[in-house]
């Protein structure tokens, strides 16, 4: 029990750099107050003594703001950052390594008793704020759900869902959704500016208008060069020669 606590204190300390101690983690943090009333909650529900259960998860609800059934299943070094508002269902799975802001929602879509009802979460998630993940699904391993996104589908491993409903967007060459270049890091709230499909369309369209914009300049230089070989002037005056469009400007704005 201590080792696990212990595990649970580290995971907290490497992901939230507000935490300067393993006391402060220990007293301060409701995330970790949760998960382990939870596993007391647990305990009870599994081995029958199903009030008792619920009882004790009432009670970290109302300590932490934090609600989580006590027939889910969370594993090692979970960690719920801030968290409050956050509603984990009966059904639910959470995997080692996971992260969970405040606001998120692991729900159900079915009425159905003794069926699976609420999402599964594979190991290292990272959960934004806001989010709803609802369907008895899978989330693969490493994969991230941008903030107020409603996810209604299963996500494949190491991809990022945002939006609503939530778009799927593949990871790159098979592996994390984290885009940064480098050693794998953790990305706190999931999603980095690289997975924000907004601003991709937006940077594509930006490129594409400077692109063209600079053929057609082009285009008009060589027809200028031609109209003074042939000692004529067939060059509109109203002829953009001369590249004007600010594509390093916009692209800062949509944050390249």
């Amino acid at each position: 029990m201590f080792k696990r606590l212990r595990s649970d204190i580290q995971c907290i300390l490497e992901r939230d750099p507000a935490a300067r101690s393993a006391f402060e983690v220990l007293t301060c943090y409701p995330g970790l107050h949760a998960v382990v009333l939870h596993r007391l909650a647990h305990g009870c529900w599994t081995r029958g003594f199903k009030w008792l259960g619920r009882f004790v998860s009432h009670i970290g609800r109302f300590l932490t703001g934090i609600e989580i059934h006590p027939g889910a299943v969370i594993g090692e070094r979970v960690f719920f950052d801030h968290a409050m508002g956050t509603v984990v269902g009966e059904t639910a799975v959470i995997g080692d390594g996971c992260t969970i802001y405040q606001g998120v929602t692991l729900g159900g879509t079915s009425l159905y008793k003794g069926t699976k009802r609420h999402p599964t979460l594979g190991r290292d998630v990272v959960v934004s704020a806001g989010a709803k993940v609802l369907g008895g699904f899978e989330v693969g391993d490493g994969a991230k759900i941008g903030s107020n996104a409603v996810v209604i589908k299963p996500v494949p491993a190491g991809a990022t869902a945002v939006g609503i409903p939530a778009r799927i967007i593949p990871s790159k060459s098979g592996e994390s959704a984290d885009v940064t270049e480098g050693p794998r890091k953790f990305s706190a709230y999931g999603v980095t500016q690289e997975d924000d499909p907004l601003s991709q369309a937006m940077r594509g369209l930006i490129d594409s208008t400077a692109s063209q914009e600079h053929q057609i300049a082009l285009l008009w230089q060589a027809i200028e060069k031609l109209a003074e070989a042939r000692q004529g002037d067939c060059v509109p005056a109203e002829a953009q020669r001369r590249e004007c469009f600010e594509a390093d400007k916009l692209n800062q704005l949509v944050g390249k």
